[in-house]
């Protein structure tokens, strides 16, 4: 037959026009149809868009370090990466992977200190659902949990389960009520800390075996051996960005398989990857690349409809995906589907490819074929499989459930009983079941089969619990109240809002914490706390309630007759499971949709705190258990906010104090303009150290800037001594070297605890001499008339309260005019995993392009930029500009 080109065949059959060819298929045809292919895509189609390397980047201070002796090579991690850098992401992932399967856990956790080591901050996660550590993905480096303890005490600690973690550390029991085992070991440099490394197995009953504990640490000597490799003078491993989800192998081979081949059309020969050779089972040694070899394994009746086919692609150039049977092993045939390419303009090569999915197929039509109802849920809990009868057992299409959580889909389910138990087999690595109702009266046992990559469900139709029986099905479903939450979903977000409210500081955190808390966890709609302030009764916090709504209750005396004020002066909470028990409690009371209501007293110590009122848009039963529940949390509530009250009671005291202490106004220097700029951290007591000045003496203006260290009211009452020290010691005509010297002593002698940095320059308005001593400050910043901008590199000497005997050294520049001279705090230029280096030269840059023409306050105002708006700031912001005035042309002319 003719060729499909009008080449003659050389008496060939059609199935010998392939052509062998040892080696890989290189034509570029080939390698972009192969590369489409691996990333699931037809060739000739955008794919998904894949960026050049996801590796941390290295900060312009972080060099290669040569490898300690004894150490591993940092490059034996990179045998996946060849021809390029290993990067941290990738030796956080190769060390994780090491640690969980060296120990046979089922996962881990690596964490890395935050650049200011007040934190752990988890870079890489394995076998764990991350959407299971919400709560644990940033530790306080002092706070009370194994990884902390770890990377403190340079231990390992171990935890056999959820026993001895209750004990040893309630905090973590608290967030994670389950039965696992953990071990955590501290990742060092050198003798330094860097983080810790945690894995976990399900719980066991002898404690963890010696062995897994060495092999634990080797595996983390070996990551800190590598990152090593990574790392500068910096003693800082950056811990930002989302973790590293590191993939662990799975328990079986591939349901589904995948084979590329380039079929030499005019030779008669094939050349096929290793999945097609899997595919055909032809070994590697056992496959002589001629296309009559693998057209043997074609069913005969495939044969002719191919062969058309093959024309066809050689004038169109694409073959259209089509279904053929393979011979399989046992001498019968199994379904593939190909597809494929003819490129150029030739047309002599068929590239292409084969998928398999006889395998995953089998497995889904043995599922299919059951009667009980089958479903998967991926690591993060969402269904992506139900067989037909799982559909049936629910009443609902699988179009409905498919990539939701059961929990969010069927509002049966909706109960966070249900969601713990996904948590408690995820977390466990063991089988747990629950029974459920599915209206109206249907009840249904769930058993659930976990492991690392995911959930197997089986469910089955069984008999009703005794307590339920008879009165689910004495009344319609439609009229009689929901039952309240079941004891394991009450207790659960009781422990979750318990663990809340112990992290939340002010009255506004604890109110956030409440409501983030008590709607999901007790599927309310409204939720509204009151304080009592004067005898009334003022909102603090309301969440879902209709704009205006609750107006007419503000500063409501608490004698008034409303279960709001009732349920705080009786001092016992007040339910209300429909409208009409509420309208003959209250008749004429203002009403919403709800249909009912939970009033519960906030008191403190026997000290009426305020009412908390949550909402329920359905007829609603409470049962002595939810009653206990809802009154337990009233007391948590209330102790949060009496404590939350004294905190915000003494942050006013504390930022008078801090307001106090700073300059109220700038002095006015002819020749001169000085303005200044301070922005409390946002964390913690939002007061700290940081203080400016300028002091106008014979010899010119002194300009000062510091920094206490910390942050509190010590902290602040620190810097006012310091500040006034400096004050008066410049009055007193001192030189600013002397200024420095005295003020070091002076701190050393009042041993605070607490050291400081500080930076003096004396400036002459009329020649723009400036004399400058540092104590341990960020260099200044100074603009020229031309814009060029420069960090001065003055001499210095140590932190301030180290040593008295310290000295500091005097450097002079000149401040031509026109010029800007920018002193400041780290608060400023400090941003987590960045070397403090970039955020100077940040700045410098800012400086840089302030133009002549604004005004120094609106330079201020820019220099300031994204610290102002940002809702985090960790540190203090202290900023003091000075500018020397451009000469007067009119002046110059007529003097």
């Amino acid at each position: 037959m003719p060729r499909p080109d009008g080449l003659p065949t050389g008496g060939r059959s059609w199935a010998t026009t392939f052509r062998e060819r040892p080696g890989p298929v290189d034509t570029p045809q080939g390698r972009a149809y192969r590369e489409g292919v691996r990333q699931g895509v037809p060739a000739g189609r955008p794919g998904p868009h894949t960026s050049g390397g996801s590796g941390a980047k290295r900060t312009s201070r972080a060099r290669p370090s040569a490898t300690p002796r004894g150490a591993a090579a940092p490059r034996t991690y990179a045998t996946h990466s060849a021809g390029r850098d290993t990067s941290a992401e990738e030796l956080l992932a190769h060390g994780l992977r090491r640690a969980v399967r060296s120990t046979s856990a089922y996962g881990g956790m690596l964490y890395l200190r935050s650049p200011d080591h007040r934190s752990l901050v988890l870079r890489a996660v394995a076998g764990v659902p991350l959407s299971l550590l919400s709560g644990f993905r940033r530790l306080p480096a002092a706070g009370q949990v194994p990884a902390a303890v770890a990377y403190r005490t340079g231990r390992t600690v171990t935890l056999a389960g959820a026993e001895e973690t209750m004990r040893r550390f309630p905090r973590l029991a608290v967030g994670m009520p389950y039965a696992f085992a953990l071990a955590s070991t501290p990742v060092c440099v050198g003798e330094e800390a860097i983080g810790a490394l945690c894995v976990m197995w399900p719980s066991f009953d002898t404690g963890i075996p010696l062995a897994a504990r060495r092999h634990l640490r080797t595996a983390a000597t070996r990551l800190g051996s590598a990152l090593a490799g990574l790392r500068g003078t910096d003693t800082t491993v950056a811990a930002l960005g989302e973790p590293v989800v590191v993939e662990l192998p799975g328990p079986v081979g591939p349901a589904v398989r995948v084979g590329v081949f380039d079929w030499d059309l005019a030779a008669g020969t094939v050349t096929a990857d290793d999945g097609l050779q899997a595919i055909l089972g032809l070994p590697a040694t056992d496959f002589d690349g001629r296309a009559a070899t693998v057209a043997a394994l074609i069913a005969p009746e495939d044969r002719a409809a191919l062969r058309a086919a093959v024309l066809a692609a050689v004038h169109t150039g694409t073959l259209p995906t089509r279904t053929l049977h393979l011979r399989d092993r046992h001498g019968g045939y199994r379904p593939v589907r190909v597809w494929g390419q003819v490129p150029g303009s030739v047309r002599t090569h068929l590239i292409g490819a084969v998928l398999d999915t006889t395998h995953g197929a089998a497995a889904v039509a043995a599922v299919e074929r059951l009667r009980e109802g089958i479903f998967a849920l991926d690591p993060d809990g969402r269904i992506d499989y139900l067989n037909r009868s799982l559909e049936l057992l629910l009443d609902t299409p699988r179009e409905r459930l498919l990539g939701r959580h059961p929990w969010t889909a069927l509002p049966w389910l909706a109960d966070p009983a249900y969601e713990d138990g996904y948590r408690a087999a995820m977390l466990s690595q063991r089988p747990t079941a629950f029974v459920a109702r599915r209206p109206p009266d249907q009840w249904l046992a769930f058993s659930l089969y976990p492991d690392t990559h995911g959930l197997t469900g089986r469910v089955i139709p069984t008999a009703p619990p005794r307590e339920h029986g008879r009165a689910d099905s004495a009344h319609n479903a439609d009229t009689v109240p929901r039952p309240a939450l079941t004891k394991l979903g009450a207790t659960y977000y009781l422990l979750q809002l318990a663990s809340a409210l112990s992290e939340a500081i002010s009255v506004r955190d604890v109110c956030e914490a409440v409501a983030e808390q008590i709607l999901p966890g007790f599927g309310g709609q409204e939720l509204a706390i009151y304080l009592v302030r004067d005898g009334h009764l003022y909102l603090a916090a309301q969440n879902g309630y209709p704009d205006g709504f609750l107006d007419g209750f503000e500063g409501t005396s608490v004698r008034a007759r409303l279960p709001g004020t009732e349920t705080l002066t009786g001092g016992a909470p007040m339910f209300f499971e429909s409208q009409h028990e509420l309208l003959a409690a209250y008749p004429g009371i203002p009403l919403d949709e709800m249909q009912s209501w939970a009033f519960l007293p906030l008191i403190a110590s026997g000290h009426p705190v305020g009412s908390c009122i949550l909402g329920f848009d359905q007829p609603r039963s409470f049962s002595t258990e939810s009653r206990s529940v809802l009154t337990a949390l009233g007391g948590l509530i209330a102790q949060a906010l009496e404590r939350a009250r004294l905190y915000d009671a003494e942050f006013v005291l504390a930022r008078g104090l801090q307001q106090a202490l700073l300059p109220h106004r700038l002095p006015e220097v002819p020749g001169l303009t000085i303005t200044a700029r301070y922005l409390p951290g946002t964390r913690g007591m939002e007061i700290g150290g940081d203080w400016y000045d300028a002091v106008v003496t014979e010899r010119g203006v002194c300009l000062v800037i510091g920094d206490v260290e910390g942050h509190s009211v010590g902290a602040a009452a620190v810097m006012g001594q310091l500040r006034s020290a400096v004050r008066a010691f410049i009055t007193g005509g001192i030189p600013p070297e002397e200024v420095l010297a005295r003020t070091n002593r002076l701190l050393v002698d009042l041993d605070p605890g607490l050291l400081a940095s500080c930076c003096l320059i004396r400036l002459d308005p009329a020649d723009g001499r400036a004399d400058a001593a540092r104590a341990g400050h960020l260099p200044p910043l100074l603009r020229h008339p031309d814009g060029r901008t420069e960090a001065l590199d003055l001499a210095g000497g140590p932190l301030l309260g180290i040593d008295d005997h310290s000295t500091y050294p005097v450097s002079t520049f000149v401040v031509p005019r026109g010029s800007a001279l920018a002193l400041y705090t780290d608060g400023l230029v400090e941003a987590p995993g960045t070397a403090i280096d970039e955020g100077i030269d940040r700045l410098r840059a800012s400086l840089a392009h302030g133009t002549a023409d604004i005004s120094l306050e609106t330079l201020a105002d820019r220099l300031l930029g994204a610290a102002r708006h940002s809702a985090h700031r960790a540190d203090d912001v202290a900023l003091l500009l000075t500018a020397r005035c451009a000469p007067d042309p009119d002046r110059a002319q007529h003097p």
